[in-house]
């Protein structure tokens, strides 16, 4: 699963059967935001 640390920016691979926690192994900053893709606007008609 991708992340990326809110510190130092970093891209972090975290596999939760091996690593227990999430934890930037870079700089050691708790709060990781998960990565997403691209943003995909759906667009309707107006009535």
């Amino acid at each position: 699963m991708g992340y990326y640390c809110m510190r130092c920016k970093r891209h972090v691979e975290i596999d939760n059967k091996v690593y227990r926690g999430v934890r930037c192994p870079y700089c050691g900053y708790r709060a990781m935001r998960k990565e997403r893709s691209e943003v995909i606007v759906k667009q309707v008609k107006a009535v």
